[in-house]
């Protein structure tokens, strides 16, 4: 007799016992039910002995409720979750897997991971998340005929540095990392210097595809200066390579779905690396290239390489350079960023007068006038001067004066012109930055501001 009470079976279980109470009650003979059920003659008629025996339950696999005899070693899976929770613990099962091969030589297969990590709360399954709709888009048909660009700030050395900025250069056709470059942010000297390397290593791409930042376009749509190309634009142009903004962050997925993936697994690469400062990671940069191309790279449909030699007449040092056109005076001189710059009184200088001529600002703050590809030799005049306490020591007679113009100076901004990009590469133009609390512009000071200085001179007096 069988056992009596609730009995859970799966829907297969469910068939087959249908069967096997036919072929009890004689209305279908064990040939024909071995046929249904895709088993031998000697199977059903087991199977309808232990029927007949054990009543429905009889259907049912005796390994239900036992542990499987191809299971995981408890103590194995309790060392590779021990080491996941302290090291890995917001690694993916795919990245944890690979670090525990590679690492502690723990031979586990990926699923076996996801489901320690699932059971322990460690990892969110995808079918949990909300779904992300990408529209697709056919790739380019080799390598280097279409670069995605973009910069990426994040946290990449966690709580041991600063947050800063990556620039991510990653081929369209392959998926391909073809540069990192880490910086302090995403202006444009970095991506100059970011540039310029990757076309000493690679070459000239066909064309760079990017977001619509303030490198890459003029958005101001009332601008009139200029000719309608950025720095970076310009310097691109000189270079024949085609500069083209994406409508839309979707439209250049795979650079921004290769940040997601470097967020994740670079930061932990540098944290277990101990890397925590730009430089270091710079350098480390190409070794973790070739490993993320070897896992994730695309081979192109056609083996051609896009990418052109520079020409002899290209000189990048001369071409990533900033550049600002500026008139020639009456009296030889040009203003550029708050300093005067003086010709020398010749012949050939006194031809530029009431011309425009370019200024060459270079990413180490080097600045160089040129007109027609010559450089013109000059002298500054610095028009934010500063009184230091020596001079106010042995001037006696102008003691007083130049101490009331020292601190004129100190409530005076003396940050330079927001039309100019940042020397040492520190983010936002001026314009862009708050007022600096107690600081005034050097037009902005006043009579009040000079009778306040006054009164404080005399005061230390």
């Amino acid at each position: 007799m069988g056992r009596t009470g609730a009995i859970t079976m799966t829907t297969h279980e469910l068939d087959r016992l249908q069967i096997i109470q036919l072929v009890l009650d004689g209305n279908l003979k064990p040939a024909s039910a071995a046929k249904r059920l895709g088993l031998t003659d000697r199977q059903v008629r087991r199977l309808v002995q232990r029927v007949r025996q054990e009543g429905p339950t009889g259907v049912v696999s005796k390994r239900v409720g036992q542990p499987s005899n191809n299971r995981t070693p408890t103590d194995l899976t309790h060392l590779a979750l021990s080491i996941i929770r302290d090291r890995y613990a917001d690694f993916g099962p795919t990245l944890a897997c690979e670090k525990l091969r590679e690492l502690h030589s723990l031979q586990l297969s990926k699923e076996t991971i996801r489901q320690l990590m699932l059971d322990a709360g460690l990892w969110i399954p995808r079918r949990l998340r909300s779904p992300t709709i990408y529209q697709p888009r056919n790739r380019r048909h080799c390598i280097g005929e279409l670069i995605q660009i973009d910069g990426s700030d994040h946290a990449w050395f966690e709580d041991r540095a600063p947050a800063c900025t990556l620039l991510v250069f990653i081929d369209d056709a392959t998926s391909r990392l073809m540069h990192l470059h880490f910086t302090v942010s995403e202006s444009t000297f970095s991506y100059f210097e970011a540039t310029r390397r990757y076309i000493e290593q690679h070459g000239k791409p066909q064309a760079f595809y990017s977001d619509q930042y303030s490198v890459f376009r003029v958005n101001n749509k009332h601008a009139t200066a200029g000719d309608g190309h950025t720095q970076f634009g310009r310097a691109l142009h000189e270079l024949n390579i085609e500069s083209i903004c994406a409508n839309s962050s979707q439209a250049k997925g795979r650079v921004e779905r290769a940040n997601l993936t470097l967020q994740d697994r670079l930061v932990k690469e540098l944290r277990l690396q101990g890397i925590s400062t730009m430089a270091e990671a710079n350098t480390y940069a190409p070794s973790f290239i070739a490993d993320f191309n070897r896992r994730f790279a695309k081979p192109p449909r056609n083996d051609w390489d896009a990418h052109r030699p520079l020409r002899e007449d290209e000189d990048l040092e001369l071409i990533f350079t900033f550049r600002e056109k500026r008139k020639v005076s009456h009296v030889l001189t040009l203003q550029y960023d708050k300093t005067i710059y003086m010709l020398a009184d010749t012949k050939e200088h006194r031809k530029l007068i009431g011309k425009y001529i370019d200024v060459y600002e270079y990413p180490e703050g080097r600045i160089e006038l040129r007109n027609d590809a010559t450089a013109l030799p000059y002298a500054t005049y610095d028009r934010l001067p500063e009184v230091n306490q020596g001079a106010i020591v042995e001037n006696k007679r102008l003691g007083h004066v130049l101490q009331v113009a020292q601190l004129m100076q100190e409530q005076r901004d003396n940050r330079r012109s927001s039309s100019v990009p940042s020397r040492t590469h520190r983010g936002m133009a001026p314009a862009k930055v708050k007022a600096v609390a107690g600081k005034k512009g050097q037009r902005q000071l006043d009579e009040a501001d000079l009778a306040q200085a006054m009164l404080r001179a005399k005061a230390i007096a």
